[in-house]
């Protein structure tokens, strides 16, 4: 038994030498008392324009249930977030390298500028696509299958609504693997107003429909431009209330398209202009709270 536990420090005691040979000797407790990881989920949240209420609500979507009050507790240090928040968090504010960007010092995202780091998002989900640069799957493993999906060319914020055009359509493959049930085509993300679960650059799945339920988010035709926004519903501005009721007095609902990021004001659906559901948006489901 002494033997083993020798040969097991000598194991330990080279898996340490090696990772202080990797670059700098991460420290906890001087992280920790020094608050990185809270000052880090601050400065993105800030970032991104996003407010406390505004994260509590989108890590629901996660499975975490943390209050506003709960979210500056992490903020502040006064408590740590364990592995399931931070990998939640890392998701919403799409943190490519979560082990960089909350330890102590710059950012890998630092050295770029935000249009940058979409060209890198851009680049990266086109080699994803291509199929030619998947890791080789291990001995016995199961072969990666791709399958071929209708890509829009055009994004999805460009207009006048011409991205539902079959010639505005390209064959890409994707893995099977990444493609949602249900999916129909794919579009690509411009603009930032559904910050930080959809970023600028990000590809989306669509599965066409008519009809959305208030929470759902879909695309949207709206005065001959193309949206990706979350569908909600309103009793009727007054200035609209005449169209929004029938022959018979019932008052149907206003619908409103409202974007994640909150620097963007939710947007009522004018009866008098050209509106119309294209499809829901399949990547994340959402309800509303």
């Amino acid at each position: 038994m002494a033997v083993r536990r020798g040969k097991g420090l000598e194991m330990a005691n080279r898996l340490l030498e090696e990772n202080k040979k990797r670059g700098p000797f991460y420290n906890a407790e001087k992280e920790r008392s020094e608050n990185i990881i809270g000052k880090r989920i601050q400065e993105v949240r800030k970032e991104k324009g996003v407010s406390l209420e505004g994260l509590s609500y989108v890590l629901r979507q996660y499975g975490i249930d943390m209050k506003q009050t709960g979210i500056g507790r992490w903020e502040s240090g006064t408590v740590i977030p364990n592995a399931y928040q931070l990998m939640a968090l890392s998701h919403i504010f799409n943190i490519e390298d979560p082990k960089t960007f909350f330890m102590d010092g710059p950012a890998a995202s630092d050295a770029l500028n935000e249009e940058g780091l979409r060209k890198v998002r851009e680049y990266k989900e086109d080699l994803i696509a291509s199929g030619k640069y998947r890791p080789a799957p291990a001995a016995g493993s199961n072969v990666l299958k791709f399958r071929e999906m209708p890509m829009s060319l055009l994004p999805v914020s460009a207009g006048p609504g011409a991205f539902l055009d079959e010639n505005n359509f390209e064959l890409k493959r994707f893995p099977e693997d990444e493609i949602p049930d249900g999916a129909e085509f794919a579009i690509r993300v411009s603009g930032d107003s559904m910050e930080p679960v959809y970023s600028d650059g990000q590809i989306i799945w669509v599965q066409l429909c008519k009809q959305l339920r208030p929470g759902e988010v879909g695309i949207f035709e709206y005065d001959g431009n193309g949206y990706v926004k979350m569908y909600d519903e309103q009793y009727p501005e007054e200035n609209f209330l005449d169209e929004y009721t029938t022959s018979d007095g019932q008052v149907l609902p206003q619908p409103v398209l409202v974007s994640y990021n909150e620097a963007y004001a939710p947007r009522p659906v004018n009866p008098n202009t050209s509106f119309c559901i294209v499809g829901r948006v399949l990547n994340v489901r959402r309800s509303r709270v």
